[in-house]
């Protein structure tokens, strides 16, 4: 007769646990099979962890980390679902599931296909982001009901999919609704950010879980307008090669003019600096448009400029001198000087 009672007893669960043993789980179902949880069974709920009594289908009670001795006590709306009115001695059966609390991080999401905005100065555009976001399940009871159902082990995995659809979703409306020009979007992200978390996290709350982070790492504009953006850049890396070539030449005159002496060699320099800036010039030029095709040849090159006359040179210096001492004496204007200087420089 012992050995019966203690075949019979064997059969009741002692205890009721979940080693979550890798990540991407968020629900476990405790295996009761035909057996039976025995009165006073241990319920070891671990960090990270929550645990939810569901009786016929009807959610009864949820765990918090902990351990706990079953009985009537800890189990109220359990005991109410079964009509245990005076508490209960023998053992019962429920189903148990352990919901996974812990933040879920490093999930990607991105467009599979372009946005189409219309940008103030491009025009239409065809755009693509990506980014990462973070979640855990934060109302164990509506994650169970919304999602897992009956499942006896539910991945992160089998909801991936249609979070990152709804994230994608709301992203294409927060980033149309901002009106951000497509230059600027770089500078507005934490912005775009903040257009989007308040309608995910409601939608996220809806199936239970929080969202605890969401990152856009990168909106990137099409092919072509990349590079008509490298065409600009190098259109202004020409506009400050002449202007530098203008530097050049208008400080080379006072330096000529504190060594009369070179007055040849100044010119000269003068010159073959002008000579170089202006070639800078027509190079980056040829690099920053195409040139087109035709049967035309190449005209011939234009001959070196023939050296400064030194007597010439030294007529130019003086006039600038004269400027100088009109200037010095108030009979010319900051103004006035500035532009006949130009137009001496512009005689050589």
């Amino acid at each position: 007769m012992g050995a019966i009672w203690d075949r019979i007893t064997s059969q009741f669960i002692e205890i009721v646990e979940w080693l979550d043993d890798d990540h991407e789980t968020l629900v476990w179902r405790f295996p009761v099979r035909a057996q039976e949880i025995k009165n006073g069974a241990k319920l070891i709920v671990r960090e990270g962890q929550q645990a939810v009594f569901v009786n016929e289908g009807k959610m009864a009670d949820v765990f918090s980390p902990g351990t706990y001795t079953l009985s009537t006590q800890n189990l109220p709306i359990l005991a109410t679902l079964k009509g245990w009115k005076h508490g209960f001695n023998s053992p019962f059966k429920a189903e148990v599931y352990f919901v996974s609390s812990t933040q879920l991080t490093d999930l990607k999401w991105g467009t599979q296909n372009p946005i189409m905005l219309r940008d103030p100065e491009f025009g239409p555009l065809r755009l693509r982001a990506f980014g990462s976001f973070a979640i855990r399940v934060g109302d164990p009871a509506v994650f169970l009901r919304e999602l897992t159902g009956t499942d006896s082990r539910f991945e992160v995995d089998e909801v991936l999919g249609q979070l990152r659809r709804i994230l994608v979703s709301r992203f294409t409306s927060a980033l149309g609704a901002a009106k951000i020009p497509a230059l600027d979007l770089a500078g507005n992200y934490e912005e775009i950010t903040q257009r989007v978390m308040p309608i995910i996290r409601d939608d996220f709350k809806a199936m239970g879980l929080d969202v605890t982070k969401f990152l856009i790492e990168n909106i990137s504009l099409p092919p072509e307008v990349e590079k008509m953006l490298d065409r600009r850049s190098e259109m202004a890396v020409l506009g400050n090669m002449q202007q530098y070539a203008a530097y050049q030449m208008a400080n080379a005159i006072p330096d000529a003019a504190k060594a009369p002496q070179s007055m040849a060699g100044a010119g000269m320099g003068l010159v073959a600096g002008m000579q170089f800036g202006h070639q800078m010039a027509g190079m980056l030029a040829n690099t920053a448009v195409p040139t087109p095709a035709a049967s035309v040849p190449p005209p011939a090159a234009a001959p070196s400029p023939a050296p400064v006359a030194a007597g010439g040179e030294a007529d130019l210096v003086a006039r600038i001198r004269k400027l100088d001492a009109l200037m010095a004496a108030g009979v010319l204007s900051q103004e006035e000087y500035a532009a006949k200087k130009a137009e001496i420089i512009a005689s050589i």
